[in-house]
């Protein structure tokens, strides 16, 4: 695949993942929160920000907040809403802006997704999903905005294992589960 929109929290990490999508000339345009990485150590987003710099890459930086409402709107079927963060920003440079009761608004669009690529902890034959940490965060809305959700776990339990209550993504939003060893 090439020209692909990636929506993603960062812009890559190190030189896995997405960074090798973005070396190989594949990512057209990047939507994300953090374009690079404020850590000397990490070399985040290295290759996203070379590419960005030759202007081979688009850049749509949103809050993560905003691309997090942008992504459950979408899921929830939604249309465009107004938010009042990055009103009179650059972020908000090129979207209709209104000031409502006084207080000024961005128009900002549900962000569909072809695919969700997420990772989890655990899933069941159906796609109901538990995470480890941080991945909560994203993985559900983006299953929810994608057409296809694929999951990546380290452990398929039986049907009927996972407790309800423990569920953070129903299976309802996701249609491929991988298992694939080590930590998920």
């Amino acid at each position: 695949a090439r020209d692909l929109t990636i929506v993603n929290n960062n812009a890559g990490n190190g030189k896995i993942g997405l960074s090798q999508l973005v070396e190989a000339g594949r990512v057209r345009r990047m939507v994300c929160s953090f374009a690079r990485s404020s850590n000397p150590v990490e070399p985040n987003a290295a290759a996203f920000a070379e590419w960005y710099r030759a202007g081979k890459i688009e850049l749509e930086c949103v809050p993560q907040g905003t691309m997090a409402e942008r992504m459950r709107a979408a899921g929830s079927g939604l249309g465009p809403f107004f938010t009042p963060t990055s009103y009179g920003t650059s972020l908000a440079k090129g979207k209709e802006t209104r000031v409502i009761e006084g207080v000024g608004y961005v128009l900002e669009q549900p962000l569909h997704g072809d695919f969700a690529f997420v990772k989890a902890l655990t899933a069941d034959p159906w796609g109901n999903l538990m995470y480890r940490n941080a991945e909560r965060n994203f993985g559900p809305v983006m299953c929810m905005a994608a057409r296809v959700a694929v999951a990546q776990v380290d452990t398929i339990v039986p049907l009927g294992t996972l407790v309800p209550e423990h569920v953070m993504t129903p299976g309802i939003f996701v249609q491929r589960v991988v298992q694939v060893g080590g930590q998920a």
